[in-house]
């Protein structure tokens, strides 16, 4: 089983090195993901984005608390990226390449570090 991993993964270097296309894919494919973990790396930045604790506990009550938090940036993201390109302005001006460089995992304007004061009584007004 070995050797024949061995030989899959020649033929894949080998198919990789003779297209450009699969040489793109693997690239944007890689980017995604690291964007994804410099967006995790932002959220979860306390003890250096590190699980300090040995208590299953904490660590799964931090892990689900991170993945509310992505779910939520994505989320609250993809909203202003629509209102964005609900602009008449905007939407001519990008090209096909262009939407798809778009990407929710935008972290340059949130402060984790400042006061945030909630009332669940007001809702943003993302939909309007």
């Amino acid at each position: 089983m070995a050797e024949l991993g061995k030989a899959i993964k020649t033929l894949f270097l080998c198919r990789y090195l003779a297209s450009e296309d699969l040489r793109r894919e693997v690239n944007e494919g890689l980017n995604v993901v690291e964007s994804w973990n410099a967006a995790n790396d932002f959220i979860f930045y306390g003890r250096g984005g590190e699980l300090a604790t040995n208590r299953r506990e904490d660590q799964e009550m931090g892990l689900l608390c991170l993945h509310l938090l992505q779910s939520s940036l994505v989320y609250i993201n993809t909203l202003m990226i629509q209102r964005v390109l609900a602009d008449d302005g905007w939407s001519e001006r990008m090209t096909p390449r262009d939407l798809g460089a778009l990407s929710p995992l935008l972290t340059q304007h949130i402060n984790p570090y400042g006061r945030f004061d909630l009332d669940l009584e007001t809702r943003l007004e993302l939909g309007a």
